[in-house]
């Protein structure tokens, strides 16, 4: 439940405020629903005159549909909105809630004078309060976010906050972060103006968890409290939502901790306390798209009370989406597709939202983890792993293997670092690094999504060669990494598929396009042809055997030759391990290091766990978790998926064309977008930045979302990050984006642009100096191990 209080400044009586705000509601001029028969038909029908649903219909009107209906069980805005605070807030972490949010303000500004009716909209400004060093360096990465996208902020002092809002007070505060151009509306009557075609800071304290905005003469304060009660859990369902009864005793510490930051409320006559339902979301973002499994069935919900920051600019995405078949921007992280069947157990929902909402101001540090609806997905082999020390992350609901502790350290300790600065994990993570790169580990990426693809015929070619980027015509045994594209040109998927035979192939994903990759097969595939698509993900174990000396592991195991001149890289092939037939091994690692992956049936696992730890113990082998695989990776110029590939992310962007097939005139969705992107330039490039001038013991670290500039202007943003134990150097990758500085219009991205660039990364307000390339690093490392020979000659020398 959502707690607002609204009390009367100065212990007025006059202005009836919250009084003459739900009378405007009720009434027929202003939210009162007319009966009036349905048509038989319509180009679209919409189920909520709310916020979200009546944007939606705005935005969707405005891009030429007139057949719409939309639907209100009650009366417009009867619904959450009804209940909405009404504060406009760009300050997100998100650059895409960022982007949501400034469209939806801008979109409400211009409403009263499109439709007539006012909105209420005032430019109020809004300050967020920082108790805490670790917050303000939280709101200091906001800040960066929000200026580059040209949103005016800026980090101010306490004494500037006490200027700004005399009645705070600001004893307890290190600083804060200033919006000017955030705002308030009347929720009920902006969304009123869609369906038809006080002037002081607000402020947001969220280490008191509270906010708080003027009222009408008054003040209105809500907050979101530790201990919140589920409520509709059993699918009851209302014709309006009402205010809930009065609890002044869950109120009592938000209330609190209002009057700790505005003293001289004690004074002021409480009004109403509203009590009022909210919805939120498995991970803390909306919902939005197309239903995986009905066609034509779009979804926007779950706003975790932001419905009004983002409602304008969410219903334009999702009629974006509607009308040309994917939105302008990427949504990936809001995308209906993250979340499968497995996340709508009612039990599960009940555990997480009651985690959800006192996250909502909860400080986040970088690469946190839910503690609820966990080892939902587990491998054969996590009681073992856990057993050995393995500390766990959860995607996609799966269990997952950060990195392993050694015997004799504080467990406790380090499960409690939380920091934007060097982790405490830091030296654990290193030694897997250390032991891929000169022995062998063993990393569980069992989690990763597996298809089968077969037929009787050549359909199982000739489709996927239709939906796949690369040419899939390869010898049987050959592996090839490709995508699928939309008809834009961006990645819908990106993956590595095996030629198991002449009609089957095995396609592996990340492990969050489970739901995602399914939809988009099952939708291009054809309906009556002999074709089998099976989700394999639960048969089989998938462990990653890194390291040189990972080919005397298995020769071993295997009874066979493992060399390149046996077993070429790229290549899979069934093969005994130990007792066990049917592995499929596959000479790739996901890495860019030499190794293996083994994908076991499951009855399997864990006697092919152990038969490899046991035969690898001569070789220095021992786990390793996803921290070290994704210093590996990302030292390689391997991109992430959602991060750095996306639905508008294209191979030539990523400087991985498809080469064979526009050469062959094949044909494949995205074909003309690409032909079209090769004469005529890309407008992005993904780019690698290693910091030079960054000390990663003293300094803020980066993880992602940092603005980089060229030649001190704003070129794009990193998309990923990791710590590289080769270079000793922090490795980012982001896109970088061409702006003209007349009219800040994109243009072409050429290779020279990116080589010829002196770079920053902004990380929190401080710019470190970074290199940019635009190839994988090999000759770096050459150059690493040159250097550290000649100070080694040098020394010797002496």
């Amino acid at each position: 439940m959502f707690y607002r209080l609204l009390s009367i400044v100065g212990r007025q009586r006059a202005s009836p405020g919250w009084q003459n705000w739900s009378s405007a509601s009720n009434s027929a001029s202003a939210a009162e629903a007319r009966s009036m028969a349905l048509p038989t038909q319509a180009q679209v029908v919409i189920c909520g005159g709310g916020i979200m649903g009546t944007s939606v219909a705005y935005h969707l009107s405005k891009m030429g549909w007139k057949d719409i209906v939309l639907l209100e069980q009650g009366r417009l805005a009867a619904g959450s909105t009804r209940f909405c605070a009404g504060i406009l807030s760009t300050a997100r972490h998100l650059t895409i809630e960022q982007k949501m949010a400034d469209y939806s303000s801008k979109l409400y500004h211009q409403l009263e004078q499109e439709t007539g009716i006012q909105t209420g909209y005032t430019r109020t400004g809004s300050i967020f309060l920082a108790q805490t060093q670790d917050r303000l360096i939280s709101l200091k990465r906001i800040n960066a976010g929000l200026n580059v996208i040209g949103i005016p902020s800026e980090i101010i002092s306490p004494k500037k906050v006490a200027e700004l809002h005399h009645l705070l007070n600001v004893h307890d505060l290190v600083g804060a972060m200033h919006v000017p151009e955030d705002a308030v509306v009347s929720s009920a009557d902006v969304a009123l103006a869609l369906a038809s075609a006080a002037s002081q800071n607000a402020i947001v304290d969220a280490d008191g968890r509270i906010y708080i905005r003027n009222w009408q003469g008054g003040i209105l304060s809500g907050g979101f409290e530790k201990n919140p009660k589920p409520i509709f859990t059993e699918g009851k369902n209302q014709l309006e939502i009402q205010n809930l009864q009065e609890d002044w005793d869950h109120f009592e510490p938000l209330l609190s901790s209002l009057l700790r930051r505005m003293p001289e409320l004690e004074t002021l006559e409480i009004m109403k306390l509203v009590n009022c339902p909210e919805t939120f979301t498995p991970d803390m973002r909306c919902i939005m798209g197309e239903s995986p499994a009905v066609q034509g069935y779009f979804v926007l919900a779950g706003m975790n009370s932001a419905g009004l920051s983002f409602g304008g600019g969410a219903g334009k995405y999702l009629a974006e989406w509607m009308v040309h078949g994917y939105p302008s921007e990427n949504v990936w992280e809001l995308d209906l597709k993250r979340f499968g069947a497995l996340q709508s157990s009612r039990t599960f929902l009940r555990h997480r939202v009651m985690e959800v909402m006192p996250l909502m101001y909860d400080l986040k540090v970088p690469r946190w983890d839910f503690q609820t609806g966990r080892q939902l997905r587990t491998s054969p082999l996590y009681d073992r792993l856990d057993a050995q020390g393995a500390r766990w992350m959860e995607k996609h609901g799966f269990e997952r293997p950060k990195y392993f502790v050694p015997p004799g350290k504080d467990l406790l300790a380090l499960e409690q670092s939380k920091t934007f600065y060097k982790p405490d994990w830091f030296d654990i993570v290193e030694s897997e690094v250390k032991c891929c790169k000169e022995a062998v580990c063993v990393i569980d990426m069992s989690s990763f999504t597996k298809f089968e693809i077969t037929s009787t015929g050549d359909q199982a070619l000739e489709v996927l060669q239709y939906l796949f980027s690369n040419d899939l015509d390869v010898p049987v045994g050959h592996i090839v990494h490709t995508g699928m594209l939309n008809e834009g040109g961006g990645y819908e998927n990106d993956c590595s598929i095996a030629r198991l035979n002449k009609r089957s192939f095995f396609m592996i994903s990340p492990t969050d396009q489970q739901v995602h990759c399914w939809a988009w097969l099952k939708k291009h595939m054809p309906k009556d042809s002999n074709l089998l698509l099976e989700d394999v993900t639960w048969k089989y174990t998938a462990l990653n055997l890194i390291g040189p000396r990972a080919v005397d592991v298995l020769s071993e195991l295997s009874y066979a030759p493992m060399t390149p001149d046996h077993f070429p890289s790229l290549f899979c092939k069934e093969m005994s391990v130990g007792y066990a037939n049917g592995i499929r091994v596959m000479s790739m690692t996901h890495t860019g290091e030499p190794g293996f992956m083994l994908y076991i049936p499951i009855e399997y696992a864990l006697h092919v766990y152990n038969e490899v730890m046991s035969v690898g113990q001569k070789y220095g082998i021992r786990n390793a978790g996803y921290y070290a695989l994704r210093s590996l990776r990302i030292e390689k110029f391997f991109a992430f998926w959602g991060q750095d590939i996306n639905n508008l992310t294209t191979p030539l962007e990523c400087g991985r064309e498809s080469r064979v097939k526009l050469e062959k005139g094949m044909d494949f969705i995205g074909r003309d977008a690409l032909l079209q992107q090769k004469q005529n330039g890309v407008y992005k490039r993904l780019t690698m930045f290693i910091l030079d001038d960054h000390d990663t013991d003293l300094d803020l670290w980066p993880w992602w979302g940092e603005p980089i500039y060229r030649n001190g202007q704003y070129v794009g943003k990193t998309t990923s990050s990791a710590y590289s134990y080769s270079l000793e150097r922090h490795v980012c990758l982001g896109f970088v984006y061409n702006f003209s500085e007349d009219t800040g219009e994109e243009q072409v991205v050429t290779a020279d642009f990116i080589n010829r660039g002196e770079y920053e990364i902004d990380i929190a307000g401080y710019r470190f100096q970074a290199k940019a390339k635009l190839y994988p690093i090999a000759s770096l490392f050459t150059q690493k191990r040159r250097k550290d020979d000649m100070e080694l000659s040098d020394l010797h020398g002496k």
